[in-house]
């Protein structure tokens, strides 16, 4: 038997955001107080949900932040594999963060339906139109890398959520001063919760896939094992596992059975590039059968 592993580990890592997180959690950090104060000055639970939702996404990007750079640690004795799993575990905190503040927002806002306060149209209007401008620049310094990364992809999409927020408390605010409907205020709240909950479940399902080393989003097993089972010399593909190590990395390990003997190096060698190339694919071990005698214990129990 003989096996070999891919060693070029920056392929596809993740890239550096540390500038971006920071610019992101220093502007949102500054419009939370400005929001949060404007909300209580004026009794607007609109304004103190979004402003207490935006405080949820700058601990939500220092989280991110954190999972990033702890997963650029280089590896140990004890971690073999460094920290790259930290990134993931970002992922999933962030999204038990989102579900922990739909839930006080929506209870909020529940509340004001029986007693709905007089609300400053104008004000709210203001300070949510700044979170508009706010929440879309930082968007914006996440856009290039929201495709590679679900930690980043989910400080983008927290973002953009919170813009998309911030218009519908503009239109709210608008409303009231049309109107005088107070109930509209609460209404504009149960939205954001809406918005919320659907990037908060996004996030939530991909990040635990992930925890539970799940096939990584956008890698086709069946079409994996094909390719490894069109090789030349390749009879049979065995215990392919494909697995997240990081929300950026992905690894492989299968058995190959080769009647016709070890294929050599250079054989190896084309197999990690054309896995890195074509499915993305950074870390690959494989073992090589003859075929002769009992196969692998593993066989029939684990595969794909």
């Amino acid at each position: 038997m003989a096996g070999h592993h891919d060693h070029d580990h920056h392929s596809h890592g993740p890239a550096d955001f540390g500038r971006a997180f920071a610019i992101g959690t220093i502007l949102n950090l500054g419009f939370v107080l400005v929001e949060g104060t404007a909300g209580f000055l004026t009794d607007s639970v609109a304004l103190l949900a979004d402003a207490g939702h935006n405080l949820s996404d700058v601990l939500g990007l220092l989280v991110a932040w954190g999972g990033a750079e702890l997963a650029k640690r280089p590896v140990s004795k004890r971690f073999t594999y460094g920290l790259r799993g930290s990134s993931i575990l970002a992922a999933l905190t962030n999204s038990v963060l989102l579900l922990v503040a739909v839930g006080a927002i929506g209870w909020e806002a529940i509340q004001r339906f029986a007693d709905p306060p007089a609300i400053h149209g104008g004000t709210v209007m203001i300070v949510a139109a700044a979170g508009i401008v706010v929440n879309l620049s930082t968007a914006l310094l996440f856009a290039r890398g929201r495709k590679g990364d679900i930690n980043i992809r989910g400080a983008y999409l927290h973002m953009a959520a919170d813009a998309a927020v911030s218009a519908g408390v503009v239109i709210g605010g608008g409303l009231i001063l049309l109107t005088g409907a107070g109930w509209i205020d609460p209404a504009i709240s149960l939205a954001i919760v809406v918005v919320i909950l659907w990037s908060a479940w996004g996030l939530a399902r991909e990040s635990l896939t992930m925890v539970l080393q799940a096939v990584p989003e956008g890698i086709d097993a069946d079409a994996v094992e094909r390719a490894l089972a069109e090789l030349p010399g390749v009879a049979r593909v065995h215990d392919l596992h494909i697995w997240p190590m990081s929300t950026t990395e992905a690894a492989l390990t299968a058995h190959l059975v080769m009647p016709g003997g070890h294929p050599g190096d250079a054989f190896l060698m084309d197999l990690q590039h054309r896995l890195a190339h074509d499915f993305r694919i950074d870390h690959t071990t494989v073992q090589i059968e003859l075929g002769e005698g009992a196969e692998c214990r593993m066989h029939g129990r684990a595969h794909g």
